[in-house]
């Protein structure tokens, strides 16, 4: 066999190889890997592989399904836990004295849902802003993620000082303390979010929420499994509710979904 021979047999071996990881960790977890987009998760999952020194993909699943370690790094690596409090200051400002204020006109009762919520950061910032606009306690906040292991540290709340370097000053005061290096969130922001385990693409959403955030998620998913989330976010919302996404997941004809484009990164559900 030549050598152009051999390295195309070798090709298709990997990509079996790959397929058969993609198959094996849809059953076991049901996360369907396919929905994301190929090259960025492949190259990722391949480098944590190597990193352990498992040659195949089958011989990594295998000790995965024995080594809840490797099973959380897994986890870890394929959600991109990339978060910060405040993340794009002006949006969230925008959040607070346009959005949140006209809501709250129609009912101090605010239902939001912070999907994808990662370390928590995200679900702790809506709660400030809450708070600071007096419904925090009349309102739900539900934060969600796949990853067992974020949403644990979430609920902790204890963060490193480059995590805060866009909260305000008056916020950093109320709502964090200092302690052995490290920022602790207030028990009253706390006890005002739940925390939850979800797949996005395969379990139910709630519904009738007047703000869902979903940001720096989308962007590593296929357009069919975006297209899918999109259509399920319009849906989850009550008419005239928002969607917030992040600064890379502009919804090019946001009216296939019910949505118009309320400002920048901000949907609203029409219908």
């Amino acid at each position: 066999m030549t050598d152009l021979g051999a390295s195309r047999t070798a090709g298709r071996s990997e990509d079996e190889d790959f397929a058969k990881f993609v198959a094996d960790i849809r059953r076991a977890t049901a996360i369907d890997l396919s929905q994301y987009k190929e090259t960025q998760m492949r190259r990722r999952l391949t480098t944590l592989r190597m990193k352990h020194g498992f040659p195949t993909f089958a011989k990594y699943f295998e000790a995965m399904t024995s080594d809840p370690r490797l099973k959380n790094e897994f986890l870890d690596r394929m959600t991109i836990n990339v978060s910060e409090f405040w993340r794009n200051p002006n949006r969230w400002q925008l959040l607070m004295d346009k959005f949140f204020p006209a809501m709250i006109k129609q009912s101090t009762s605010l239902n939001v849902w912070s999907a994808a919520c990662s370390t928590g950061e995200e679900p702790y910032t809506i709660a400030m802003i809450l708070d600071k606009l007096g419904v925090l306690n009349s309102s739900k906040i539900l934060a969600t993620d796949i990853d067992e292991g974020v949403l644990a540290k979430a609920k902790v709340g204890s963060y490193l000082e480059r995590s805060l370097r866009d909260v305000p000053r008056g916020f950093q005061a109320d709502y964090f303390a200092q302690s052995d290096g490290a920022y602790l969130v207030s028990d009253k922001l706390k006890r005002a979010i739940r925390f939850q385990k979800q797949n996005l693409l395969t379990d139910p959403f709630g519904e009738k929420y007047d703000l869902i955030v979903c940001r720096n998620v989308m962007i590593y998913f296929t357009e069919e499994a975006k297209q899918l989330l999109y259509a399920k976010f319009a849906r989850a919302l009550k008419p005239g509710g928002l969607l917030f996404v992040g600064s890379t997941e502009q919804i090019f004809s946001p009216g296939q979904y019910g949505l118009e484009t309320a400002d920048t990164f901000f949907y609203r559900r029409t219908v």
